[in-house]
Formats: C-alpha cells, structure tokens, sequence
C-alpha cells in the first residue's frame, strides 16, 4: 500500500508540473517569487486543454468555446490548424498529425462540402494553415487545399479603389486581413514552386496595401476602405502582424531591405500607444478580437527568426514576446483548466476558441523561443 501510495503522490506531482511553472522559492527580492518557466511542459499544457476542452469528435472540428456552444465557425478552426502545426513542429507526435488530417477532413463536411468560402480572409488564413501543414509533413492534400483556394483568392481583385482584395464575395469593402496575409500567401507558394507568377502577385498585393492602408509616417496598419474612404480609427493588433508577415516573406525572397524596414518600423510601433499598455498587449475582446494579438504574436516571431534583424533589434521583440508570455501564465491563466483570457493580466473560466488560440499561439512562441536558446 505505501508504495502504491508513493506512486499516485509521483503520478499527481508529474500532472501538475504540466500545469505550472516551478516555483523555485524567495527571488531575489524580499517577498518576490522566482518561477522557472518550463515552456515545453506549459507548451504541452495548453495544447491538451485545446483539444480536451474545445474539440468536437463527432464534427472533427473546434466548438466557439469552452462552455458548450458547439457552433462552427471557419476563421477561428483555421487558426486551430496552424496551432496543431505548431505543435506538431515542436513535439512530432503522429496523434497531432492524424488531428491536422481529421480537421481538414471535418472543416470541409461543415463548410458544405467545400473548403471554398463567401469570405476571402477566411479563405486565406486556411490557406497560410495548410502551406504551413503541408511543409512540416509534406502531406500533398495540404498543399492541394492550399492550391484550390488560392486560385479562388486571385479572383477577389479588382481595380475598384486602385486594386487590392475584397473582404468578401459582396465586394464592398477592400482590407488588410484579405490583402496582407494573400501577399504572404503568393510568396510562400513562390517559394515552394518557383512560378514567378506568385511573385507578382505577392509585390503587387503588397504595394496596394502599402499604399492605401498603411500611415507612411508611423508604418502602422489601417483596417479597410470602402467607397466612403480608408477607416483610420480601425487599427488592430492583427492588422500589425500579417503586414509584418507579408514584407518578411519579400525580403526572404528578394533581399530588398525596403520590406524587411517596412516590417521593423510597424514592429517597433506596434508594441505601444494603441496596442499594448506596460509592454503586454490589449485587450481586444472576445468572439473575432480574441484571435488578434495571436497573429501579431506569430509574424513578430517570423520577424525574430527569419527577419536578418539587428541584435538590438531581436532582442527588443524577444523580450516583448517574454514578458507578454509570462504575464499570461502568471496573471490570465486559469489553472487547473489552462484556460487563457482576453485580457492577459487577468483570469476568465469561460473562454471562446478565438482567445484561446491566441494564448496558445503565444504559448507556443515562448516554447519555440525557449528552443532557440533566446529565453531561459
């Protein structure tokens, strides 16, 4: 029986450490405690609590959230494909793998057969997802996916409001989530496939966004426009990110330091003033806004990996990246759950997918941060 007993106390201690960072006794300061950061093991948490708390078996898809409210919604499942891609970046575990396929599989059943649809961003962050998917498992049904909507995606321009993408099929408004992130599309299939096609499209979706929805003095990114004019009191933390993502992906490309300056000048303005309060980012609500700050946090990522940046540089948004990743464990994580909040500071029971993507995709930074050896 005392061994039995030994057993379940080490069985339950090993659960928990999956739940929390190690609290490692008095800091440095008087009444401060030091925590050591595990961000795999934290990584692995937030993962679980995705899957056990917001997937659907029976469609194969994400429910809206953690409370019971099994509704379908496209944009936010796309993004839970790019989560299990990361995850499965980091852990190689095949289940995550047979995930990515179920969810390819069941996105298509619920959107009626088809994985086209009436909105050309939504298209778009599936399609980033599976051009992701496809190069860490070369699964060519991926990159088959990504083909068919990306061909459906060119047909969403025109030269109403001197070009760019619309936001949907309606064809009304034009905007930065249908634009920026089709430029990062068009380059990373160039990438892959070399048609120089591609290429032009990723300059010239690039150039229409520049030109029309980003401030020339701040580099920070408007919404949309519409035949009123360009909405400029729409700037959200998403809108950052994907123009971030799209001119690190041309700089890859052609190394033209205009696009990697373009992504640092948006960086550097996009961690103060409207977006963050103290270094750790806004609250931007639930239901669409709770997926905003993820997407700024993956492309600042791209910009540390792939951006060629300067020391002071990287080190700035690593740092901003850490301490966002910190406070969110410490401060808008409810535990046992590993529940993530809209607002990072602060902790919720009820969360909807959007939010919890989010926390995750920044969970899943710290952990990829942690890796590279730019984080303890």
């Amino acid at each position: 029986m005392r061994r039995i007993f030994i057993l379940l106390t080490l069985a339950t201690a090993f659960t928990s450490c999956l739940k929390e960072p190690v609290d490692d006794g008095p800091g440095p300061g008087a009444g401060q405690t030091s925590y050591i950061y595990n961000w795999p093991l934290i990584a692995d948490s937030s993962s679980s609590t995705l899957i056990s708390s917001f997937y659907n078996q029976s469609s194969k898809t994400f429910n809206k959230n953690n409370a019971g409210d099994l509704t379908f919604n496209y944009w936010p499942n796309a993004h839970a494909l790019d989560v299990l891609v990361d995850v499965y970046l980091r852990t190689n575990d095949p289940a995550i793998k047979t995930r990515m396929d179920d969810l390819l599989d069941g996105m298509k059943t619920k959107n009626g057969g088809t994985y086209i649809n009436h909105y050309y961003d939504d298209m778009e962050w599936m399609t980033l997802a599976c051009l992701r998917a496809y190069e860490a498992t070369s699964d060519d049904r991926y990159k088959t996916t990504a083909e068919l909507l990306w061909n459906d995606i060119k047909g969403g321009w025109d030269d109403a409001f001197g070009g760019g993408i619309y936001w949907n099929k309606d064809r009304q408004n034009k905007n930065t989530p249908a634009n920026a992130p089709a430029s990062i599309i068009a380059s990373r299939i160039y990438q892959l496939d070399r048609n120089a096609d591609d290429l032009v499209w990723a300059k010239k979706i690039y150039q229409w966004q520049k030109d029309y929805l980003v401030d020339p003095v701040s580099g920070l990114v408007w919404d949309g426009l519409d035949a009123t004019g360009t909405n400029k009191s729409w700037k959200f933390t998403y809108n950052q990110g994907v123009y971030i993502g799209a001119g690190i992906e041309l700089y890859k490309i052609t190394s033209d330091n205009t696009y990697l300056n373009d992504a640092v000048k948006t960086a550097n303005n996009s961690m103060a003033g409207d977006f963050s309060s103290d270094n750790i980012m806004k609250d931007e609500g639930a239901g669409d806004g709770g997926l905003f700050k993820g997407i700024l946090v993956r492309y600042m990522m791209l910009l540390i990996t792939d951006g060629n940046l300067s020391s002071t540089d990287a080190a700035k948004y690593i740092s901003f990246l850490q301490l966002n990743a910190e406070t969110l464990w410490l401060q808008g994580t409810s535990r046992p759950q590993v529940l993530f909040n809209t607002n990072w500071t602060t902790k919720a029971t009820t969360t909807d997918l959007t939010t919890q993507l989010s926390g995750a995709m920044l969970i899943e930074a710290a952990a990829r941060l942690k890796e590279l050896n730019l984080i303890n």
